[in-house]
């Protein structure tokens, strides 16, 4: 088994512990299966086993003991992969449109991570223990862009805090529907699961989380529009919900009402954040997709 030990802060006093451990490894477990391992006695607290619910106290020191993943589940498949920078602790991809990003029911196979389990030789954070490993933020399928992974679980765990803190600064380029107003604009509005349909997300106002996306206009066409856009937070679906939201859905987005198109006309262009061995602050940046050159005419 694989460990991983924290040591509880001033800001964190009174949190439940199955909440605590929520915000230090969403980025690998959901908060059931952290409560699972609670339950399993897989977690102690300053040696003592806890409850889901058991309080934090600040100075308490908080081992995990992860169970061994199935990952030999996870084939290794040669598949192409457009690296952009790669060093030992992370590797930037450049993902095309149409790859899911980790295995899950109905995509076992085929996903970025098959991919990159052979392209690193199964060095990638948490292997042991993550159904999900080196994946610290994802890109919805129809989605191609810069994505972060990394190879060591010390990497994972600095990049998967600057995605919370919001210091990693992710830019995509978006081509929506219709004429944007509006200069420059923010969707400062939740998001949630749609009640109507279960595999869509929805601006909701109830079982909903924060969501926030900036953008400014690129350049106005006859009847769309090319965006640059910014997200402070990164939920599922966030830019095609929000700019759905606002009646300019994303061309190609079917999902949410945009119109028909060879692909959905949105990729992830830029992306900066700060070495998490080295500190030095990296920007990487990718041409946009030969699919989406001819909306920019």
């Amino acid at each position: 088994m694989n460990k991983e030990s924290f040591k509880a802060q001033a800001p964190d006093k009174g949190k439940r512990l199955d909440i605590y451990l929520f915000e230090k490894l969403s980025s690998l477990y959901s908060r059931s299966q952290l409560k699972r391992f609670i339950r399993q006695g897989l977690v102690h607290v300053s040696g003592a086993i806890r409850k889901p619910n058991y309080q934090v106290k600040e100075a308490d020191s908080i081992d995990v003991a992860f169970p061994q993943a199935e990952n030999e589940h996870i084939p290794a498949q040669d598949i192409p992969l457009d690296i952009i920078y790669e060093d030992s602790d992370i590797v930037v991809i450049n993902k095309p449109s149409g790859m899911v990003v980790h295995p899950a029911s109905g995509n076992k196979e085929h996903t970025l991570v098959n991919a990159l389990m052979f392209h690193t030789k199964g060095k990638l954070a948490h292997v042991d223990s993550s159904p999900r490993p080196g994946i610290v933020h994802r890109l919805d399928k129809e989605v191609s862009g810069l994505m972060v992974a990394a190879k060591t679980d010390n990497a994972c765990r600095v990049l998967t805090e600057g995605f919370k803190k919001r210091s990693i600064k992710r830019t995509y380029i978006a081509f929506v529907q219709g004429n944007v107003a509006n200069d420059t604009g923010r969707v400062e509005l939740p998001i949630g699961r749609s009640s109507r349909d279960r595999k869509k997300m929805a601006v909701k106002f109830f079982n909903a989380k924060e969501a926030s996306t900036g953008f400014e206009v690129v350049k106005r066409f006859t009847d769309y529009t090319k965006l640059r856009i910014q997200i402070a937070t990164g939920r599922t679906h966030q830019i095609r919900v929000h700019m759905s939201y606002l009646g300019h859905p994303i061309i190609g987005d079917l999902k949410y009402g945009g119109r028909k198109f060879t692909r959905i006309a949105l990729y992830a262009a830029e992306l900066k954040f700060v070495h998490p061995s080295s500190g030095k602050e990296l920007l990487f940046k990718v041409d946009m997709p030969d699919a989406l050159k001819e909306l920019d005419r």
